[in-house]
């Protein structure tokens, strides 16, 4: 592998390991306030989270490359509101998008071609990621502070059922 690619999927790797650990630490809050379907839609996000990491992580060990964890940065345990946890989601995914698009735009110019096709259901990935992300965050600005509308979002939230049926 190109040492400045792997160095990169490296920082990628350990980038997607932190927004787990995030994410799980966002489900922490909500089931804490007692929103239990967003801490659960929360926990399945952590849990593809971690999958996206290990797509990576044995994508580099394939290529005879050497995976570099780094430690795992405190996540943000307190949020103002219910909803401003999904607009840390909503900037989370659009970081993680720019992150991904600058690392295909390394391997392109190393002429890393192997790289290119696995970071290219990384690309598709963040669409659908962040699509999802800005539908939510239109939903809480939506309701704003409405009770009752906040309890049937947070209803709706919980009725995801695996961490690949997040829409």
């Amino acid at each position: 592998m190109h040492a400045d690619v792997l160095r990169a999927i490296n920082t990628q790797i350990n980038s997607e390991f932190s927004a787990w650990y995030q994410y799980l630490a966002m489900s922490a809050f909500c089931e804490r306030e007692k929103f239990t379907g967003a801490a659960r839609w929360l926990k399945l996000q952590s849990a593809e989270e971690y999958h996206h990491g290990m797509k990576l992580f044995d994508f580099v060990l394939a290529r005879n490359g050497a995976v570099e964890l780094a430690a795992i940065e405190q996540p943000m345990i307190e949020f103002d509101a219910f909803g401003d946890v999904f607009e840390r989601v909503l900037e989370q995914e659009e970081s993680v998008t720019a992150q991904i698009n600058d690392l295909y735009e390394l391997a392109f110019r190393s002429k890393a071609f192997a790289e290119l096709i696995e970071l290219q259901w990384f690309l598709t990935e963040q669409v659908e990621e962040e699509k999802t992300a800005r539908e939510i965050v239109a939903r809480f600005r939506l309701v704003g502070d409405d009770a009752g509308s906040l309890l049937d979002l947070d209803r709706e939230l919980g009725a995801r059922s695996t961490a690949s049926d997040k829409r």
